[in-house]
């Protein structure tokens, strides 16, 4: 798990996020840190976009308030990538947000991991499943992760 969190912080370094921008190095509250993780996604003001259809559609707010309900159960949400990293741990990291939630409580913005690639500004359909309480090492922990996503534009 050492080398797993050493590699991942070498690449999160060249990427440029510094060891400040890492959840380890703020405060711990799980309400703060409800989906912290490679780094959290700047704020792009308001982003609405519509609710996925279908039996396993979710808001963001949905999946986040909603994650031990969710647990390794398949989800869609539709939402802006307002955040895109790629490569990292062999995935692509995509924080979508959909205008649901809130930023004060860290409800408004989901991580999504996928081998699908995407840039910042594309609205996706993100099919994958729930996983909570995801421990990377080295601080990199995720309250709620959808995980195996595939992306759809």
């Amino acid at each position: 798990m050492k080398l797993i969190a050493a590699v991942l912080m070498t690449l999160l370094a060249s990427l440029g996020y510094a060891a400040e921008t890492a959840p380890a190095a703020q405060a711990p509250n799980d309400a703060v840190h409800r989906n912290a993780g490679v780094a959290k996604a700047p704020d792009v003001g308001n982003v609405k976009v519509p609710k996925a259809t279908g039996p396993d559609a979710r808001t963001v707010a949905e999946i986040v308030a909603k994650g031990a309900d969710l647990k390794d159960k398949p989800v869609v949400v539709r939402g802006k990538v307002v955040k895109y990293t790629a490569g990292v741990m062999g995935k692509n990291w995509v924080h979508l947000r959909d205008g649901s939630g809130s930023a004060a409580d860290n409800t408004n913005d989901v991580v999504v991991t996928t081998k699908d690639e995407t840039k910042v500004g594309d609205v996706v359909l993100a099919r994958g499943t729930v996983r909570t309480d995801v421990n990377l090492g080295s601080g990199y922990s995720y309250k709620v992760l959808v995980e195996e996503a595939t992306l759809q534009k």
